[in-house]
């Protein structure tokens, strides 16, 4: 079996922040039930997942940043029910912190760059000094961009430079530009090299694994396409390495999110689907105040100006100003502002809102079982995976057309899941969803779009062929 090591700072249920924890929480177990044995390492953060795990130290050793000697230890997770063996890279006053990426005042950590080239150099250092050999390396956006670099351009790493390094971009707003200082927490390398790491003046990590890695992919094929078409300066870059970039459509985990056997959902799915949906939806309302069989639409998701959440409050007020036929759960965290704006809703529009301001697993999962229609009016978005769990529940998509929601939602008028509209702006985003109504008031044509999405394979199963494919012909290129 090909042996694959998973880097990444996320995963699925150790750590997460957006859906590459997902992603790295199952891909692995899908690739193991084919013809790869794959494994994860991310940081030993504090989350409680983590802390109540037992580990064994695998590995312990240091590495020199300048003046600074740095002291790390590998561990494995004892006992894994998770489809894959889990290591983490234990990096003392660097990662030992209850938050993935956010201090307490809700910005980003200010050593956020110096940890995550500590982080990398851990793994090459570990991989380097045991006996643990992997065919290949797969990376997972700019906090392990430097990867292929440093295999292929730092002395140290000479024995492993030859390993195959693939890399994802799940996010490509993120690139992790750097000072020219942090060069210093890097191994040696020749200076006449530096251009692999230099865009725009800086030293950006991801626009390095664009250089260096062996093969580039992104979380959908649509997504692909617009960095080629539109990704700022680094638009020419990806079209320079096209011959190496590709898009592969993310998955959903079907153990997971499983109609018939969520623990999370107060009614599992039998033989009726809109029994089930009803069921819920009747018991999810009851809970928040909402009317019980009113058209219920939802959103789900960060509160960020990507995912087009501050559109939402205005929306809303212009889809009460025309109907109050229709009710909307919203369930995210983030942004305040819209946040604020979404309680404001809520009050204003007591029966027909309700706005959580949390960020809640299990209530998520109820969410997905109950609403009629998903809300996604996304400014972009690489895959998106929301509109694939709605869908497995029998939810209806709403969607702008843009990334993997063009793979996934295309508009049901011409043959496809859900409804698409073209821009993030309110009033689209309300025309959209008076759409939806249209269509839930023709049950007929509810029910049999509902039982088309919910019969839908989104499963990781597709895609971990596709990647167990493109590591062979790495491996044995």
């Amino acid at each position: 079996m090909t042996k694959v090591l998973y880097i990444s700072t996320e995963c699925y249920p150790a750590a997460k922040a957006g859906g590459m924890g997902d992603v790295v929480g199952a891909l692995p177990k899908y690739l193991n039930k084919q013809s790869v044995n794959a494994s994860v390492i991310i940081p030993k953060y504090k989350t409680a997942w983590i802390e109540s795990k037992s580990w064994q130290k695998v590995h312990d050793s240091k590495m020199e940043c300048g003046e600074l000697i740095i002291k790390f230890k590998i561990k494995k997770l004892k006992k894994s029910d998770l489809g894959f063996p889990l290591y983490t890279v234990d990096i003392p006053d660097y990662f030992d912190r209850p938050s993935i990426y956010l201090a307490a005042d809700g910005h980003g950590y200010p050593d956020e760059a110096e940890r995550n080239i500590l982080f990398q150099r851990a793994i090459l250092d570990w991989i380097l000094e045991s006996k643990e050999a992997f065919e290949l390396l797969h990376c997972h956006d700019h906090m392990t961009g430097l990867i292929p670099f440093m295999l292929q351009q730092c002395r140290k790493y000479k024995k492993i430079a030859n390993t195959p390094v693939f890399f994802t971009i799940h996010n490509g707003q993120y690139q992790g530009s750097l000072d020219w200082e942090l060069r210093n927490y890097l191994p040696k390398y020749k200076l006449e090299h530096e251009g692999l790491l230099e865009w725009d003046g800086r030293l950006n990590s991801l626009a390095a694994a664009i250089k260096c890695a062996w093969q580039v992919n992104t979380v959908s094929p649509a997504y692909m396409q617009e960095l080629k078409k539109e990704f700022g300066s680094l638009t020419a870059l990806v079209n320079h390495e096209s011959r190496k970039c590709t898009g592969i459509l993310n998955g959903i985990d079907h153990e997971v999110w499983d109609p018939k056997n969520d623990n999370h959902i107060d009614f599992n799915l039998d033989d009726s689907l809109n029994t089930f949906k009803q069921k819920n939806k009747s018991s999810l309302a009851g809970k928040y105040g909402l009317f019980k069989t009113k058209m219920l639409v939802s959103f789900i998701g960060r509160l960020a100006y990507e995912k087009g959440a501050d559109i939402i409050p205005e929306a809303i007020n212009i889809v009460m100003s025309k109907t109050k036929d229709i009710c909307f759960i919203l369930l995210g965290s983030g942004d305040p502002t819209v946040g604020d704006q979404l309680k404001l809703a809520d009050h204003k529009y007591k029966k027909n809102v309700s706005s959580i301001i949390a960020y809640d697993e299990a209530l998520a999962h109820q969410i997905y079982a109950s609403s009629d229609f998903l809300m996604m009016p996304s400014r972009f978005e690489p895959c998106g995976l929301n509109q694939m769990y709605a869908m497995r529940y029998g939810t209806i998509p709403i969607a702008r057309y843009t990334g993997g929601l063009k793979d996934t939602v295309p508009d049901f008028t011409v043959g496809g899941n859900g409804i698409s509209f073209d821009h993030t702006t309110p009033g689209e985003l309300a025309n959209a969803i008076l759409r939806a109504k249209s269509i839930f008031d023709q049950k007929k044509e509810l029910y049999k779009l509902r039982y088309k999405i919910s019969a839908l394979d989104f499963s990781w199963d597709h895609a971990a062929s596709n990647y167990a494919h493109q590591y062979n012909l790495l491996i044995n290129n």
